[in-house]
Order: C-alpha cells, then structure tokens, then sequence
C-alpha cells in the first residue's frame, strides 16, 4: 500500500483528492492547518466523510513547523493543495500571509522532497490568476504569465520554485493550473457558494461589475480526476497543465442557468468591479488532453445542481 501527503487535506479540493486516493485503497497523510481564513467548522465538516477510516490520519500543523524529513519516508506522492487563496484578500496588510504559505511553505516542502528517493511525484496546485488578462482566449500553458493580483503573484513564484528544483534536483514535480473549481464543499468566499447561500436565504447576490465577465469553470471531480493523473503519467514530470472546465462562460449566463436550477428568479446587486479580478478566464486544455488524458465530464448544470444539493444540506437546517 502505497502511501501519499494531501496538505491543505480539510480544503475544497484536498478533501476531495483524500477521498478519492482512500476508495482506490491507497494510504493518505492529511495536512491540515485548518486556520481560520475562512470557519475552521466548515473545514471540519470536509473530513467528517473520512476522518475515521484506518488508512488516514490527519497531522494538524503548519506546515513551515513540520520536521518534513521524516514524515517524507516512503511517501510516493505529495498532493501539494494547501495555499492561503482569495484573490481580493491579497492586497494590503493581508499579503504576508499569502508569501508564508504559498512561497515559504513550498519552499520547505520542496527542499525536503529532493531528498526523498521514494518521491515519484510532487503535484502542486496551480492557478489560472497566473494569467491575469490573457491575450489570448482560451490560453495555451506556453502563454507569458501576468498576474493581475497579489496572489497570483505569490502562486507564480511558488510554481517557478517547483521548476527550480525539478531541474536542479530531479525532484519530480507537476503543476496544475485551476480554472475555477466548483462543487460541493468549495469555499464559502467563492462565487457559486456565496451566490446559492444568498439564494437559500432569499438575499440579492453580488455581482462585480457588468456580469459580462466570462470564466472556465471546472468541477471538482473533473478537478479530482486531473490530479490522480498528473500523480501516474510518465510523461507529466516537469510539465504544467491548464485545468479547465472545457468551456467559457458568461457570468450573466451562469445566472440565468442557476435560476432554472433553484427554480425561483435571482435578485442581483451589482457593485463596481473588484480590484485583482480578471476580466475574462479560458483554459486551453488540449495539452492536458493529449498528456493526461483529462477528459472533463461534468457540464455545468449538472455540476451547478450537486452544489445547490449540497448547499441546501448545509445551510437549510438554519433556515
């Protein structure tokens, strides 16, 4: 039994990734800092699904704290999904956290895999705000990034720290970049989840700026599917994957979709744009395609309507 680290184990998409590596029998270290950038309970909830299966266990830390070395022993992959997120909250007095765990915390997990032999492979979570406002829609990989936003920044230089020690020591490293990820238990601070708790509540949702913003969104088992990929392809090492959801869409659209799906008219509040937001997103997803295989399957009602589900489980109660 093969035994593998998900850091950020208690967030949207690690908890996921945890889920799908024990159903296929594997051994799974979760790390987890579960601090309070969003409610620790929600974090909490995530593990609940798992937290109790014998080829789990949950390391409660920071990750800049740890003594890496040895937990490394006989680790074949590290899913590196822990990362301070948000884009609007990465201006300002909030920066200093956004270098700690994106750039230090990589930094130190890295420094220990180049001296892990049993290490096949290191997954890092990437992002599509390494684009900021792309010229060209959807965007190819070789595109030269330009972060719009602090984070975007701190992701890029995390990502280029991967390409530094996987070309100066071996260490074999693979970053995905995600467009917008979606599902059940995403983050309360991101779009789909504020929208449809607002609806839940019968609050008008805010939108920044026209609604004419377009974006690729991608869902989470999709997301899932991209990672245990990126973990076993040979030809994956050293390369970087845009994650998409297959097509772009309109905010205005997405509304009108999530309408049909709670079945009552959306009120909307619009406020002026955010600063560090893109305009438009698109993810140019052959070359994950043709390497990985990925194949997105989820089209977006469908996978609108398992957040709704899973929103209405979560918040209905209170209601």
């Amino acid at each position: 039994m093969a035994t593998h680290i998900v850091t950020g184990a208690a967030g949207f998409i690690g908890s996921h990734l945890v889920e799908a590596l024990l159903a296929q029998g594997e051994r799974v270290i979760g790390i987890d800092h579960i601090n309070d950038y969003y409610d620790p309970q929600l974090k909490r909830k995530n593990l609940v699904a798992f937290q109790d299966n014998p080829a789990f266990e949950l390391i409660e830390a920071d990750i800049q704290d740890l003594n890496w070395q040895p937990l490394l022993a006989d680790v074949e992959v590290v899913y590196h999904q822990a990362a301070q997120a948000g884009v609007r909250a990465s201006w300002g007095q909030g920066f200093r956290g956004y270098t700690e765990r994106n750039i230090n915390a990589t930094q130190i997990l890295l420094e220990a895999a180049k001296n892990t032999p049993t290490l096949k492979r290191l997954v890092f979570a990437s992002t599509s705000s390494l684009y900021g406002n792309a010229e060209t829609l959807p965007t190819p990989e070789s595109i030269c990034p330009q972060p719009v936003s602090p984070y975007g920044i701190t992701k890029l230089a995390a990502e280029r720290l991967c390409w530094l020690y996987n070309q100066n020591f071996g260490v074999p490293v693979v970053a995905l970049r995600y467009f917008t990820v979606y599902g059940a238990r995403q983050r309360p601070d991101m779009a789909f989840h504020k929208f449809l708790k607002a609806v839940l509540a019968d609050h008008a949702i805010p939108i920044y700026g026209d609604g004419q913003q377009t974006r690729d969104f991608t869902f989470i088992s999709d997301a899932v599917a991209a990672n245990l990929a990126a973990a076993t392809v040979p030809e994956a090492v050293g390369e970087v994957f845009n994650i998409g959801g297959g097509s772009r869409v309109v905010l205005a659209d997405v509304l009108q979709t999530m309408e049909q799906i709670v079945g009552s008219p959306i009120r909307r509040n619009h406020i002026e744009r955010a600063m560090g937001d893109a305009r438009h997103t698109g993810a140019d997803v052959s070359k994950a395609q043709k390497l990985l295989g990925y194949n997105p399957q989820v089209p977006l009602e469908e996978g609108l309507s398992q957040q709704w589900h899973w929103i209405q489980s979560l918040y209905g109660s209170e209601g």
